[in-house]
């Protein structure tokens, strides 16, 4: 690491720190449902059909956006609806309005499945700034992943709307895809690089298989091998140009610290956010921070706790989520890596006192 790139990584750390103490809540998550049209094999949520888990009523849900409103210094804030799937919820564009009557911009992350041009123009209506969209490869691959013979179709339909809707109102509307990368579609993601360049696809981010829900009893994370793969595919692919000259903006997503391919795969240094800007409602109405940071060690509190409301809970709880000190242990606490990474992602913690289950960095070294 030359001397320039060392003294920008030191200076983001220093920014890192005073973010974490700032603590800024611009984006927040709500698990709206745990059901789930679909059941694939790397569902770190472990969703199913039938959830025992009720639907979060839409009434709870506003309640905490007037107490965010009311209290929380941003004046900005992305709402991001996310499950299980939000498009089986039949409240979702009330949902959506009281959202925006708050002032606050709305998302969602979906399968694309239950998307129609009627549901598309339905949320439209409501107010809707983003989709994001999955998409694990090509036909067989995706419907493999997803055990749904009608899902690819589904989700290249729902691309196929949002793109539309994107070329409409750029400034309007924002989409992306997401990848799953993992063994079985590695190999695949040239070819689903142009497939989604061809549809009119921007933004592409790329996740890694996290050992968590069912994913954990599925064999699909990559070896140290093929996750370099991964990370040259991403650098080629920042660069890459079809024939006719149309590219697409591809990010890595931000799961840990990635050593010589930092910025090189994303427009970004490692910074696990969870707890610091990014804080999420579950389904049970409990308050965590990413919504993939589902260990009970990283649970702060409840929305039906009685003395707690939502940005109390977010002022004065959190505190393992912005000092990070307690997860340079086991193979962290000698690494010279530590200070850019702090224990890399949160949801590859089990609890908050052991070190992560998976270190990208080694993997990347072996």
């Amino acid at each position: 690491m030359g001397l320039r790139e060392r003294l920008g990584r030191s200076v983001f750390r220093l920014y890192r720190h005073a973010a974490a103490r700032e603590h800024e809540l611009n984006y927040l998550f709500w698990e709206c449902t745990l059901r789930c049209n679909l059941s694939c094999l790397h569902c770190g949520s472990d969703c199913l059909k039938s959830s025992s888990v009720q639907d979060m009523p839409l009434r709870d849900f506003t309640r905490v956006l007037d107490n965010i409103q009311r209290h929380n210094s941003s004046p900005k804030l992305m709402v991001c609806i996310s499950g299980g799937e939000p498009l089986l919820r039949e409240d979702l564009e009330t949902a959506g309005i009281e959202i925006r009557k708050r002032g606050f911009t709305w998302g969602i992350v979906s399968n694309g499945l239950a998307m129609t041009k009627e549901r598309f123009s339905s949320l439209v209506k409501a107010g809707i700034s983003s989709v994001s969209l999955s998409l694990d490869g090509l036909e067989r691959e995706h419907n493999y992943l997803r055990q749904n013979k009608d899902s690819f179709a589904a989700a290249v339909g729902a691309i196929d709307l949002c793109a539309a809707r994107n070329r409409a109102y750029p400034s309007l509307f924002a989409f992306d895809v997401i990848t799953c990368a993992h063994k079985g579609n590695l190999a695949l993601l040239p070819h689903l690089r142009d497939f989604l360049i061809q549809h009119g696809v921007h933004y592409w981010r790329i996740f890694s298989i996290f050992p968590g829900g069912r994913a954990a009893r599925n064999d699909l994370g990559l070896t140290a091998a093929e996750y370099r793969s991964l990370m040259e595919f991403i650098v080629e692919t920042r660069s890459y140009r079809m024939p006719d000259g149309k590219a697409i903006h591809l990010c890595y997503s931000c799961e840990g610290y990635l050593g010589r391919y930092e910025l090189k795969v994303r427009d970004y240094l490692f910074f696990c956010r969870s707890g610091i800007n990014i804080g999420s409602v579950m389904c049970d109405g409990s308050i965590t921070g990413c919504l993939s940071v589902r260990s009970p060690d990283f649970i702060q509190g409840n929305i039906y706790e009685e003395e707690f409301d939502f940005m109390t809970v977010w002022n004065r709880r959190f505190k393992t989520m912005r000092d990070r000190s307690w997860a340079k242990t086991g193979g962290c606490s000698g690494c010279k890596s530590w200070k850019w990474c702090e224990g890399n992602g949160l949801h590859l913690h089990d609890d908050c006192q052991s070190g992560s289950v998976r270190c990208n960095l080694r993997l990347l070294e072996i």
